[in-house]
């Protein structure tokens, strides 16, 4: 969706180290992630990002769903070429994957603001877990906005979902987009962001 509307996307695959003939459950592989990992093989990506030379190397984002929300917040944290992220249901953002500090405890550390979206009806990131993470970022300053969608709960933007809501998606992604444009877009483009 991203490439459509001019944007240059890469998505890292973060289990390539069970190597392809793997056979075990999604649960099972995400128990073998670890964050430095993690932030290695999602910095490789972004150093692809930065050397080709139809993209703006100073102008790079983060977007991420479920898990993939809590990782905008762990490289918004770890990584110094990201100029914003847009995070949706980030769950597990307050538990390390290994041995360290989570991305929550990292938070002093962002580099970028972030866009968060959150179901109301969400249990992981619940209600309670997004104030949490309200108040860290604005104890460190940093800056955020924050939208909850009502009769939402978790992965309601994945169409292939059971939670599934078109009316949360249908306000939450124009907002994404919105902030990619604000952060992202310089005032005069040459070829993909």
């Amino acid at each position: 969706m991203l490439a459509q509307l001019g944007y240059a996307a890469i998505a890292p695959n973060l289990y390539h180290r069970d190597g392809a003939d793997c056979k075990d459950d999604n649960p099972t592989r995400k128990s073998r992630l670890r964050d430095p990992s993690i932030i290695q093989d999602i910095d490789g990506a972004i150093g692809l990002l930065k050397t080709h030379p139809k993209v703006n190397s100073s102008k790079l984002g983060i977007v991420g769903f479920c898990m993939g929300g809590r990782l905008v917040y762990l490289m918004s944290a770890a990584s110094k070429d990201l100029k914003a992220g847009v995070m949706f249901y980030g769950g597990g953002t307050m538990v390390p994957f290994g041995e360290g500090p989570s991305p929550f405890d990292r938070t002093r550390e962002i580099n970028c603001p972030i866009q968060g979206h959150f179901g109301a009806d969400d249990k992981n990131p619940s209600p309670e877990d997004m104030r949490k993470l309200d108040g860290e970022l604005t104890k460190f300053n940093k800056a955020h906005e924050f939208h909850t969608y009502a009769g939402a709960a978790h992965a309601f933007v994945n169409t292939g979902s059971a939670n599934y809501r078109p009316h949360a998606a249908a306000l939450s992604w124009p907002k994404a987009l919105e902030y990619f444009s604000r952060h992202l877009v310089s005032s005069v483009s040459s070829g993909p962001r």
